[in-house]
């Protein structure tokens, strides 16, 4: 038994585990931005150009029992993740990669030197001379 809670310990306190609990984590935080993202702008805009909010009210009626296929809030949850989709790419990985790209070429931004460093570095060259 004990063998299996040492086994559980060293899995649970792996790297990757940590790195992806604070993945979720950030990603929940990050939803309700997107979603307000999504409900503020996008379906605002949606309602403007097809004269409703969402596509929730399109359906297929099945026959004279009334039965219905609301085959409009399939529509509408498709562009809710394609616009998720969209965000994510636009303001999370877009950046992450520009960032990791300077990162692997070395550009990454050298501190701006302060005016006692560099004078005193043009009275050491000075005094080299």
């Amino acid at each position: 038994m004990k063998d299996f809670i040492d086994g559980f310990k060293k899995f649970a306190m792996q790297g990757n585990v940590i790195e992806i609990a604070i993945g979720l984590v950030m990603a929940l935080a990050f939803k309700p931005i997107i979603d307000s993202l999504i409900d503020g702008i996008l379906m605002p805009i949606v309602g403007a150009v097809f004269g409703e909010p969402n596509f929730n009210r399109m359906t297929i009626e099945l026959g004279d029992n009334g039965a219905e296929i609301f085959y409009g809030s399939v529509i509408t949850e498709l562009v809710i993740f394609a616009a998720t989709a969209f965000a994510l790419y636009l303001f999370v990985v877009k950046p992450y990669d520009a960032y990791k790209a300077r990162q692997a070429s070395g550009e990454e931004e050298a501190p701006t030197p302060d005016v006692q460093t560099v004078l005193l570095t043009e009275i050491r060259d000075a005094l080299q001379r």
